[in-house]
């Protein structure tokens, strides 16, 4: 029975440590916006992946959103026109560095403050690869979400789902 205890003792330690690890990524990113840290950031975040999924939103929002029911949906040329567009913006728009412009304390704010004011609503495993975080930040009625996976043994953000509003938001840099 006592050489069962090291064997038990190390399956905890490890279970311990994969449950804790994604909320150290988070935590991890969160330290990287605050500190301004456009490497970590390039580290945790799949900038490619995240883009998709932002010019995906976007175009599924413009073409559910095209004006009054006509009936009609968008012919495959107004289509890719929407596309074209939204992938030239987003890839400008959603960069480490545009991210951490956002973040930038305002100068009316003591300048110990960086970062935007965003609480982490809950995070859970949805699979035993993908970590799903909903965060709120202040004015937004609807939260943003976050999914991280797991693959070559690092949690990274995959996928970025933002507020309809904040994506109907051409002013807005990310």
């Amino acid at each position: 029975m006592r050489a069962r205890w090291p064997l038990l003792a190390t399956l905890l330690s490890v279970a311990a440590a994969y449950v804790a690890y994604p909320y150290v990524t988070l935590y991890r990113l969160g330290s990287a916006i605050q500190g301004a840290d456009a490497n970590t950031l390039e580290a945790l975040v799949d900038w490619p992946a995240v883009r998709e999924g932002i010019k995906e939103d976007i175009c599924d929002l413009v073409t559910d959103d095209s004006g009054p029911k006509t009936g009609a949906e968008l012919p495959p040329f107004g289509a890719s026109f929407i596309r074209g567009i939204a992938s030239s913006a987003v890839d400008q728009a959603v960069t480490p560095q545009a991210l951490l412009a956002v973040a930038a304390p305002i100068p009316a704010r003591p300048p110990t403050t960086r970062g935007a004011d965003v609480h982490v609503n809950w995070a859970f495993f949805e699979t035993p690869t993908t970590f799903i975080v909903s965060l709120s930040a202040p004015g937004q009625a609807e939260p943003i979400k976050l999914e991280m996976d797991l693959r070559h043994a690092e949690w990274r953000v995959r996928r970025v789902w933002l507020p309809a509003d904040l994506l109907s938001n051409s002013g807005s840099p990310t």
